[in-house]
């Protein structure tokens, strides 16, 4: 019954992959029992020998998934079936502590809780490949400040750039998404049945002989220490930014990250060919046709960007979560974190191959950027021209440049070379020269590159 991967090629066999399985949410939840009992027990609530105790059967219980999977559809959460076959963990290696297993709490502290610590160490597995992205990206920005392509819009090609820019505006995103990662809240849950912290206290009382003062708010801050997470102003059971900031991060980076891809599995086409992904012996291989090499990993990395989106509109969906405890609102979470996160981090760690082995083809540019016969710095021209003739003049005569150069097969800069009104303007050939007119393009990549350096670890 284990979910292999066979139709999640993005992250099957990547890093991100034992993170978030099965396993990790159990060895999660276990953590957050066994961080629950060393909060309390640094409190005085429970013994020490508990917590420590109740911490071990935590790093070695052996529990059987498919078990407590099936038993979970008695509650709708796997905390109630986890919680006795624990219970019995822990009395195997000490009976006595046995009674202070899950003491005071309620299944959404730990399994929120749980969520928080896989989204914790799913997002550092994405951060560091992000951060390998950002690196290659400003590689390429600064080593193709010169190499010159055709900018396209709507498809067309419209005016020249460098590939040093569009590698510049694939880091743009790429930091983007890195900040976002990095501002990340991973806050801890402790609320109780209802919010209210009240059965901590009750036990609180009942084991220390006095009341807490707070009342059991006392535990937040040791609990949140003991798992790491982010210490959480008050219960979120049913208040959920927490939830939709994690799907609303994981839309982004993979939006991120998909706009990219998208420009490397357009520019890896046959007929454009500017573009190649890395090679690998069977990448990219065609099940019928031998010469097929496909761009494999950009194509990954855009099925992760187009699923994350669907998961994400549930996690903020279920922020209209009903009453104190809501009834599927909060059910509804799970899979779609779990696969949110595992896309993000498999386009992550794809995206970081990608773009430390991404072949430039200049010369592919070059051959494509002199495909419109000189069209492509009719922009250019069409700014020279308009203080001689006036702006619209100017541009309808290049506009029936451009048209008798389609029509006839003739070169545009031979049409326009013919022009009277142009014959002095082209002299010296540079407004005919796509390399002559990439504008702000270099002090771009810098501005770019400047961030880069600011914001890398």
């Amino acid at each position: 019954m284990t979910d292999s991967g066979l139709l999640g090629p993005v992250w099957a066999g990547t890093p991100i992959e034992s993170v978030v399985g099965d396993e990790a949410w159990l060895r999660a939840m276990l953590d957050a029992e066994a961080a629950l009992a060393r909060a309390q027990a640094r409190l005085g609530l429970i013994p020490g020998s508990a917590s420590e105790s109740i911490t071990s059967a935590a790093a070695s219980a052996r529990l059987d998934l498919r078990e407590l999977a099936v038993r979970s559809r008695s509650a709708a959460n796997p905390v109630v079936a986890l919680v006795p076959a624990f219970t019995e963990a822990v009395r195997e290696i000490d009976p006595a502590a046995a009674e202070y297993v899950h003491r005071g709490s309620t299944s959404q502290d730990i399994l929120d809780t749980a969520c928080m610590l896989v989204a914790k160490r799913a997002f550092a597995l994405i951060e560091d490949d992000l951060t390998a992205v950002a690196a290659s990206l400003a590689a390429l920005a600064e080593s193709h400040r010169e190499t010159v392509l055709a900018g396209r819009t709507l498809t067309q090609h419209a005016v020249p750039i460098t590939f040093g820019l569009k590698a510049a505006t694939w880091l743009q995103g790429v930091l983007d998404a890195l900040a976002r990662v990095r501002a990340l809240g991973l806050p801890a849950e402790l609320g109780g049945a209802a919010g209210t912290l009240s059965a901590y206290g009750a036990y609180a009382e009942l084991d220390a002989g006095s009341p807490l003062p707070l009342g059991g708010a006392e535990l937040i801050a040791p609990f949140a220490e003991e798992t790491g997470l982010a210490e959480p102003v008050t219960c979120w059971h049913t208040a959920r930014a927490p939830i939709a900031d994690l799907g609303a991060v994981a839309q982004f980076v993979t939006g991120a990250l998909g706009k990219l891809a998208l420009d490397v599995q357009l520019s890896c086409r046959t007929e454009i060919g500017e573009l190649a992904e890395p090679f690998a012996t069977g990448r990219g291989a065609s099940s019928a046709m031998p010469q097929k090499r496909n761009p494999v990993l950009a194509t990954l990395i855009l099925s992760a960007a187009r699923q994350v989106p669907s998961h994400a509109l549930v996690l903020a969906q279920s922020m209209l979560a009903d009453d104190e405890r809501p009834g599927g609102a909060w059910h509804a979470e799970w899979q779609s974190v779990r696969e949110a996160l595992r896309l993000t981090g498999g386009a992550a760690h794809t995206a970081a191959e990608l773009c430390a082995g991404l072949v430039v083809h200049p010369e592919r540019m070059a051959e494509n950027l002199a495909r419109t016969g000189g069209a492509i710095v009719a922009e250019r021209l069409n700014v020279a021209l308009a203080p001689v003739l006036g702006k619209a003049p100017a541009k309808k005569l290049l506009t029936d440049a451009a048209i008798e150069a389609d029509s006839t097969g003739k070169p545009f800069a031979a049409v326009v070379a013919a022009l009277p009104e142009l014959a002095d303007l082209l002299a010296d050939g540079k407004l005919l020269d796509p390399r002559e007119y990439v504008g702000a393009s270099d002090a771009l990549v810098d501005r770019v590159l400047a961030r880069y350096r600011v914001q890398r670890p």
